[in-house]
C-alpha cells in the first residue's frame, strides 16, 4: 500500500513563463484539498540546495492568478549539477519532510528532476515554457501569452514601418525551436518568417519575397526570425547587402515572458497543476503532466525527455502561400 503523503514542495525552474503563479496556486490548493502541507521553494532547484523555501497555504496564494513572472522566483542552478548539490537537496527534502516535489519549468528542470527521482525524491513536472518545445505535450504554460505579447508588439511596429515605408526584422525568442516565430509570423502576415528547423536561402526565402511584394505595390515588409535562426542584427545587414534596403532591426527579448498570463494560460496552467497533485496523490510519480488532443496525460520523465516535438511544416506552407504577393505585371519572357 502506498504511504500517505503529507507534505509536498514546489518550485519553479528556468526561464519564467506568464502562468507559472496559477500552476503555483493551483499544485498549494489541490494538496490542501487531499490533506497536505505544501512548502514553496524558492529560486527553483538553487533553493533546495540553500534551504531557501516558504510554508504556503491558500491564502498566501489568492490573487496571483493574474501575475506574471513566478511568485517563487526562478533561476539556473550550476550547484545542483553536481552530485554534491544534489546529495544536497536530498537531505533538504529529509529535513523538510517533502514525500514530493511539483516541478515547474522546461527541459532543464525536467531533467534536474530525474537526478531527484533516481535519488528516490518522487517528483511530477509541469510544462512552462515559452518555447513550447517539450516533446511529450502538444502544450506548454506560456507560450499563448507570450505569442499575444510579440503580436502586440509587431502590430505597433507595423503602424510605423507603413509611416515610413520601411522593412522592419524583428526577432522572437523560442531557443532553438521555432514554433513561437511561425505562429507569430502568421498571425502578424510576415513577409518571411525563418525558423531554425528549415535551412533557409536568403535570396529564396527573403529577398525575392521583398522584391514580389514590392513589385506588387507593397511599400513595407516584415521579416520575423526566431532566435534559433542568429542574430537579427546580422540578418538585417545581409538584406542591406542583397536589396539595398537599410531595415530596422528589433529584438523583442524578455519582454515576450512578462505580462499577465492570458485565458488560456491561466487555465492550462490551473488544470495541469490539479493534476500534478492527483498524480503525487495517487502514487504516479517521476512523470510529467502534459496535453494531447485537449486532455491530460502523463509520460514517464525518462520518456518524455527523449521525445522530439517537430515544428508542423503545414503551417509554413500555410505561411508562404497566404503571405506569397504576385506582381502587378508579369515580366517578358526572353
Amino acid at each position: 500500500m502506498e504511504k500517505k503523503m503529507k507534505r509536498i514542495g514546489v518550485l519553479t525552474s528556468g526561464g519564467d513563463s506568464p502562468g507559472m503563479n496559477a500552476a503555483v496556486r493551483a499544485v498549494v490548493r489541490t494538496a490542501i484539498a487531499c490533506g497536505m502541507q505544501c512548502i514553496g521553494i524558492r529560486r527553483g532547484w538553487q533553493g533546495l540546495i540553500t534551504s531557501d523555501f516558504v510554508p504556503l497555504d491558500a491564502a498566501s496564494v489568492g490573487h496571483i492568478l493574474s501575475r506574471g513572472g513566478t511568485i517563487l522566483y526562478t533561476a539556473r542552478s550550476e550547484d545542483f549539477m553536481t552530485e554534491k548539490g544534489r546529495l544536497k537537496a536530498v537531505s533538504t527534502c529529509k529535513m523538510l519532510g517533502l514525500d514530493g516535489i511539483v516541478a515547474i519549468g522546461g527541459d532543464g528542470t525536467f531533467r534536474g528532476a530525474l537526478a531527484l527521482s533516481r535519488l528516490g525524491i518522487p517528483v511530477v513536472g509541469v510544462p512552462a515554457t515559452i518555447d513550447n518545445d517539450i516533446g511529450c505535450t502538444n502544450y506548454t504554460i506560456g507560450f499563448d501569452t507570450a505569442c499575444n505579447t510579440a503580436i502586440d508588439c509587431i502590430d505597433r511596429l507595423r503602424d510605423t514601418m507603413q509611416s515610413h515605408e520601411r522593412c522592419s526584422v524583428v526577432e522572437v525568442m523560442g531557443r532553438n525551436a521555432g514554433f513561437l516565430a511561425l505562429y507569430v509570423g502568421i498571425a502578424v502576415g510576415a513577409t518571411a518568417v525563418l525558423v531554425p528547423e528549415r535551412e533557409f536561402d536568403l535570396e529564396r526565402d527573403v529577398v525575392e519575397r521583398i522584391r514580389n511584394a514590392r513589385l506588387a505595390g507593397a511599400t513595407h515588409f516584415m521579416i520575423v526570425v526566431a532566435e534559433g535562426v542568429g542574430s537579427a542584427v546580422e540578418i538585417g545587414k545581409q538584406i542591406h547587402e542583397a536589396i539595398g534596403i537599410e531595415p530596422r532591426v528589433t529584438v523583442l527579448g524578455h519582454i515576450q515572458r512578462g505580462g499577465s498570463p492570458n485565458a488560456r494560460d491561466r487555465e492550462t496552467a490551473t488544470r495541469m497543476g490539479y493534476f500534478a497533485v492527483k498524480a503525487l496523490d495517487g502514487g504516479r510519480t517521476n512523470c510529467i503532466i502534459g496535453t494531447r488532443g485537449g486532455d491530460i496525460v502523463e509520460t514517464p520523465i525518462e520518456e518524455a525527455l527523449e521525445m522530439k516535438k517537430h515544428l508542423q511544416m503545414d503551417r509554413y506552407e500555410v505561411l508562404e502561400t497566404v503571405s506569397v504577393t504576385t506582381p502587378a505585371f508579369t515580366m517578358p519572357a526572353r
